[in-house]
């Protein structure tokens, strides 16, 4: 069943190769992009998106910065952190790990992030150029990539019926409005919605991005229907899986992406795009 698999890595590294070009062209202007991750404490999930950030970053040349506060870091000095690579002109995009916890407040950071580094769009002002199509702005990695993804393999999204499942601000929704500027018919589904697998099964693309560990089993997939799993969860054994159950779901879609080795490796490599693109508009270059 591997000629099912939308690969991530094949994604990634197509990508990779024309961002190289670009980074390769402003170092010779002396030039160099660098990204700042801003985290608190340690989570496996922000560990492994950060290794691969990292990762795919040095294949595009780009620089990179962690900083990493005290999980008991305060509001303020959360801010104060923040405003520094705000300031700090060697960085041209900033990623802020989310969901940040519960004693600091989004609603208040999001205004503190500088809307011409905020590379995942987190400011409010980037996502209401998201919502308006304006290209200047920044789209979020994760819901790129899956955009990135089916383009690749493809996928032909006007007028298709695409249910998103998960109505977060990191995924969802942003998701949701990026199938949309592409012409699709977008049904929104969480864990309030009735008869979930019934709609779920009609569509003729599912993306999931609930974060429940294979919820989702072959009674939500249509036949031959395209499934995009963008779920990061672990097992009772430690191991990395997705939302959907892919060994039940097999024999009924006609394409699926892996979790691993799908949207993950393309996440990271969307997140140097938008630092390149970033770069580049500071210094002025189309």
């Amino acid at each position: 069943m591997e000629e099912k698999l939308m690969l991530g890595k094949t994604v990634a590294e197509h990508l990779t190769d024309n961002i190289k070009v670009k980074v390769e062209d402003l170092k010779s202007k002396n030039i160099n992009p660098k990204l700042a991750i801003l985290k608190l404490g340690s989570r496996k999930e922000d560990d492994a998106y950060q290794r691969g950030a990292i990762s795919r970053c040095e294949k595009c040349g780009i620089e990179t910065e962690i900083v990493e506060l005290s999980e008991q870091a305060s509001q303020e000095e959360y801010i104060e952190a923040l405003d520094k690579l705000n300031k700090d002109n060697s960085i041209h995009g900033i990623l802020c790990f989310r969901p940040l916890p519960k004693h600091i407040d989004e609603e208040v950071v999001k205004y503190h992030i500088a809307e011409n580094k905020d590379v995942d769009c987190f400011s409010p002002i980037n996502f209401a150029k998201l919502m308006s199509n304006d290209e200047t702005g920044f789209a979020p990695c994760t819901p790129m990539a899956v955009i990135e993804t089916l383009k690749f393999y493809k996928v032909d999204l006007q007028g298709k019926n695409i249910c998103v499942l998960g109505r977060s601000m990191v995924v969802g929704k942003p998701l949701s409005m990026l199938l949309l500027n592409e012409d699709a018919s977008v049904t929104i589904c969480h864990s309030k919605t009735k008869d979930l697998n019934q709609i779920s099964s009609n569509a003729d693309i599912i993306v999931s991005c609930m974060g429940r560990a294979k919820m989702i089993d072959s009674s939500y997939i249509g036949t031959d229907s395209i499934a995009v799993d963008v779920g990061i969860n672990f097992d009772k054994n430690g191991k990395m899986c997705g939302d959907i159950n892919l060994d039940d779901v097999m024999d009924k879609v006609s394409m699926i992406t892996p979790v691993p080795r799908g949207i993950g490796a393309v996440t990271s490599t969307i997140l140097a795009q938008n630092t390149l693109k970033a770069c580049m508009q500071k210094n002025n270059i189309k």
